[in-house]
């Protein structure tokens, strides 16, 4: 049985909804904003001044992470706080993986925890007109902008995990599940992931 599930996902593809629902219908422990707000604390900063930095990719920050495991725990007070932000979120997605019985969400956290058996990784995506529909309607955002703001929240994400990563954003290979949201709709992905869970 996959003690972790970690879920990386399309701006407005439901992948934030699925994981909640999936965390409720196992009993499992949620870690999405709630690992901002924990590593905010943890850095002595309010969350309202970091959340930009979240999933954000940085030139110094790339060539550090070449240099060592995932940026390493080297001098982290000389980082600049993107970075600082990075190793706090990371240390919590390790906590949370060590006590088991969870679904994080985005974070690169699938990357982060690699080489754990017990973690299933999951990519939700869907098409551009799905998106931008349910961008609209659920994230109340105006039709004039959707499809900007999909592409500046896709292309923000896609970068931070290219950046902090070894994989390419949404590649196939490293997940053991890709599911298209758009076509399979709320309530089977949730099924699907939870049969997946089980029959581990």
């Amino acid at each position: 049985m996959y003690r972790i599930i970690t879920i990386e996902r399309s701006y407005a593809s439901g992948g934030n909804k699925i994981g909640k629902r999936l965390a409720k219908e196992l009993g499992y422990q949620l870690y999405d904003r709630n690992i901002l707000l924990k590593a905010a604390k943890n850095l002595g900063t309010p969350p309202m001044y970091i959340e930009n930095l979240e999933e954000t990719s940085s030139g110094s920050f790339i060539f550090n992470l070449s240099k060592t495991h995932l940026g390493g725990k080297a001098n982290e007070k000389a980082l600049p706080l993107a970075e600082q932000l990075f190793e706090e979120e990371k240390n919590i997605i390790q906590a949370a993986a060590d006590e088991g019985g969870c679904v994080i969400i985005g974070r690169a956290a699938g990357y982060i925890l690699k080489d754990r058996e017990d973690c299933l990784r999951v990519f939700i995506h869907a098409d551009e007109k799905k998106r931008v529909q349910r961008a609209i309607e659920r994230e109340n955002i105006k039709e004039s902008e959707a499809e900007a703001v999909l592409k500046k929240f896709d292309k923000r994400r896609n970068g931070f995990y290219n950046s902090v990563t070894n994989w390419k954003w949404g590649d196939p290979r490293y997940f053991e599940l890709c599911l298209d949201s758009g076509k399979l709709g709320m309530d089977l992905c949730v099924k699907l992931l939870k049969e997946s869970v089980d029959f581990s």
